[in-house]
């Protein structure tokens, strides 16, 4: 009777562990959306230097007033309102950190539990500590275009990764409790087509060729569409524009590449557009008859299609505050409905819909 009562209890608080982790890292998922998206805020609005050091403002863990910041940096003239909007960037991404913490804490006692997500966890971290490395040199490096690339990269491989964390916490809440209170392992995730991969590639060089945009200021490079300043294929220096290992400094506040290279850039983020919305459809079109497939795939190519229009109006009304950040806000939609698309193909179980496309009596090997 002993026994039972404490079995029962030992399953008790795996259940609540479970949920208050869950819980967690789904709301690492909504504040991964809101560090982004206040990057890209950060950023539209000239704020990405408006603290000239690190990890404080101007020597302050708060903004300070004029005179302590011409003491501290003389050459740096304080802005205020850039420096409450970069300092508020870094005080939502801190507790970012603050919260992977919490989840290794939290999930420490269940690590070796078999099906629990602890190496997630702890490639959570690290990410989160790279990103705050890029973070800081993003600053030091006076915005070096690399840097800033590989920073939203980073937010948005962060966000990939709380997103992961809940959906492999939840698969593990639901599984079937053990007399031993551990849960029953769960049935091994299919392999991706070499499709999926060619998506998910298009998706990330889009991702990188749209943060090397941002980064070099080549948002109205081209002015009209579809012709780019009013020719189809104008003068462009692709070389300089995709010049990865150019020098450091002194500062690339609003760009330093010259008119022809931003050009190139621009037309790149338009061909990879069109790159990632031909692998979108085919790979909509091969799994369509799939239904658990439809609303990930079908979100997906809907989003893409706001995307594109997005970025047409962009370029058309020369690059408005608001749609930039829409811009920015489709881009975490496309990842976040990647993911959970990969994450059905790779976990559900066999629907009528696959046995009726594979035939009886043959095994599903398309991936």
């Amino acid at each position: 009777m002993i026994g039972a009562v404490g079995k029962e209890r030992a399953g008790g608080e795996l259940t609540a562990r479970l949920r208050l982790l869950k819980a967690l890292s789904l709301a690492g998922v909504l504040l991964t959306a809101l560090v982004v998206l206040v990057g890209a805020w950060t950023r539209l609005v000239d704020a990405g230097l408006g603290c000239p050091d690190w990890p404080g403002c101007y020597g302050q863990l708060v903004v300070p007033d004029a005179e302590r910041a011409r003491l501290h940096s003389p050459d740096a003239p304080l802005e205020t309102f850039k420096a409450w909007v970069e300092m508020g960037h870094r005080y939502i991404a801190s507790a970012l950190g603050l919260l992977v913490i919490a989840l290794l804490a939290l999930g420490s006692r269940l690590r070796r539990v078999d099906g629990y997500p602890w190496r997630v966890s702890v490639v959570l971290l690290v990410v989160i500590l790279l990103q705050g490395a890029f973070g800081a040199f993003t600053v030091t490096l006076r915005l070096w275009p690399q840097v800033v690339t590989l920073h939203l990269l980073g937010g948005l491989t962060v966000l990939v990764l709380f997103l992961w964390l809940y959906l492999r916490l939840r698969r593990f809440k639901q599984g079937a409790l053990t007399s031993e209170g551990t849960v029953a392992p769960a049935s091994p995730p299919r392999r991706l087509s070499s499709l999926w991969g060619v998506a998910i590639g298009a998706l990330v060089l889009q991702l990188a060729l749209g943060g090397w945009v941002s980064s070099n200021y080549a948002g109205i490079a081209c002015q009209g569409f579809p012709t780019c300043n009013g020719q189809w294929w104008p003068s462009m220096d692709w070389s300089e524009g995709f010049h990865l290992t150019q020098t450091v400094g002194p500062n690339y506040l609003h760009g330093q590449l010259h008119a022809d290279a931003r050009v190139a850039i621009h037309q790149g983020h338009r061909l990879g557009a069109l790159l990632l919305g031909l692998a979108l459809v085919l790979l909509a079109a091969r799994h369509w008859k799939e239904r658990a497939m439809r609303p990930w795939l079908g979100g997906l190519v809907g989003v893409y299609g706001g995307q594109l229009t997005l970025g047409v109006v962009n370029v058309l009304l020369w690059l408005p505050l608001s749609l930039a950040l829409l811009h920015t806000a489709g881009a975490v939609a496309l990842v976040v409905l990647m993911t959970l698309a990969v994450w059905q193909r790779r976990t559900a179980a066999a629907t009528a819909d696959e046995a009726s496309v594979q035939g009886p009596g043959k095994e599903w090997t398309h991936g």
